[in-house]
């Protein structure tokens, strides 16, 4: 697994040198430092590293982040979404995973941290209505892994303590590393979630090179579980191959066997798709990709998913595998047509705040 012992380059704006996150970063050992003068030094410095040979991974890059910090998830046109809310912590992670969308991002280079991360607490306590009855999940991992470099950034403590007397809002942490150390020892942890992005072994090995295997997660989720966090799991993508269901029924086994099912909050589902173009961005990475070698349709999205019968297929094995299971897990499908969960759920959602609304009241029932 790549860890932040793994970054060669850090690069950052010097007048941000006394920024206490910039600190934190610029004490690790052995990294070559770049201070640069403003953002025009700074993108000239990241072309003379990438011209050298440095991959985009290799290097770190600090700088605040001028968009918005907080927002609804924008969905897929056509498909119901469960209006989860984002927080831009950082763009791009270590981990190299064939099918991320960020690698359609083709001008990028580095590893961009977010130096002013502060004023996110702001923009979320003031556009969530803690008197609307709704229940929020809040989460960092859209664009990043949200816990890969945390004992570094602090982020999810800060986040959790931020947030603590706001019980109307879950903060998800979502990774595939196994990163928790530093905050099992929080001793108010509100209702934060951590969370983890869970396949095959057999998929975790072909596309999702350098995340930490299936066992690292597993035991982490145990290591979280018994610290007295929520958890939360998600089977996205799911990638079919002659016996997946059997290997996925496998690794529910393992996480039902690891955890307190009853800490389980909700598990997402989702097949493996891709937008129009990123076939051909997938396999200038990965010349020897299998992935897009299964018959796919364009879904009213535009979107390439598996066909229709075979998604419902794994979706509907899958959830009565995990509700023959214990627990009360929220189940849900992520950027599905309205049809699809129909067919495998048996209710029809018009819009995606009904979906929101049946999740949000789920947890009030259950947290």
């Amino acid at each position: 697994m790549r860890t932040i012992d793994d970054i060669r380059a850090i690069c950052y704006l010097s007048a941000e040198e006394n920024v206490p996150l910039v600190q934190r970063f610029l004490s690790l050992p052995g990294r070559d430092l770049f201070p640069c003068a403003g953002e025009a030094a700074l993108g000239a410095r990241l072309n003379g590293l990438k011209s050298s040979g440095l991959r985009s991974k290799d290097v770190l890059v600090l700088a605040p982040f001028r968009g918005r910090f907080f927002q609804k998830c924008p969905g897929s046109p056509g498909m119901i979404c469960c209006n989860y809310r984002l927080v831009n912590t950082c763009f791009d992670c270590l981990y190299n995973c064939a099918y991320c969308f960020l690698s359609s991002y083709l001008n990028a280079f580095g590893i961009v941290q977010f130096t002013n991360i502060h004023d996110v607490i702001a923009e979320i306590t003031e556009k969530l209505d803690s008197s609307g009855g709704m229940m929020y999940r809040v989460g960092t991992g859209e664009f990043t892994d949200s816990l890969m470099m945390d004992h570094v950034t602090g982020i999810a403590a800060s986040l959790i303590g931020a947030m603590k007397g706001r019980p109307d809002i879950l903060l998800e942490f979502k990774t595939k590393s196994d990163n928790v150390g530093h905050l099992l020892g929080i001793p108010e942890k509100g209702r934060a979630v951590l969370a983890w992005s869970l396949n095959t072994a057999r998929n975790i090995a072909l596309f999702e090179e350098d995340t930490a295997s299936l066992d690292r997660r597993l035991d982490a989720a145990a290591r979280a579980c018994d610290a007295g966090y929520y958890l939360a799991f998600h089977f996205d993508p799911i990638i079919r191959y002659p016996g997946f269901l059997d290997d996925y029924r496998g690794v529910l086994d393992r996480l039902y066997r690891a955890v307190d099912p009853g800490r389980i909050l909700w598990i997402s589902l989702g097949c493996f798709r891709y937008a129009p173009g990123f076939k051909e961005i997938m396999r200038e990475k990965f010349p020897d990709e299998t992935l897009t070698l299964e018959e796919m349709f364009q879904g009213p999205d535009g979107k390439f998913r598996y066909l229709k019968k075979h998604r419902e297929a794994a979706y509907a094995f899958m959830l009565g595998e995990i509700r023959g299971r214990g627990g009360n897990p929220f189940v849900y499908l992520c950027m599905e047509t309205a049809d699809m969960w129909h067919r495998v759920f048996g209710l029809r959602y018009d819009a995606s705040s009904e979906l929101e609304r049946d999740f949000s009241e789920h947890l009030k029932n259950t947290v």
